[in-house]
């Protein structure tokens, strides 16, 4: 799955051309390299979003195309 609709599935993110915007600025990492929105998102990657002065780091537990609001914390975990 494409790294900016995983961010949005997920809701780390909320809209997916926010998530775009942000991979564009070079503020997302997959396993510590700066990652494209079309990146490739797979189980055990850790993704890591800057947000102005602190950070969110999360593994990638579940890759799904949609997914309710509830199961949503599902997909991954904070590290």
């Amino acid at each position: 799955m494409r790294l900016d609709k995983f961010l949005k599935v997920s809701r780390l993110i909320k809209r997916r051309t926010v998530a775009n915007e942000a991979c564009d600025a070079g503020r997302v990492m997959i396993n510590d390299k700066p990652a494209k929105a079309s990146a490739n998102v797979k189980e055990g990657d850790i993704i890591e979003i800057a947000f102005g002065n602190k950070s969110v780091k999360v593994e990638v537990l579940n890759v799904q195309e949609t997914v309710k609001k509830e199961e949503a914390k599902e997909l991954y975990k904070y590290l």
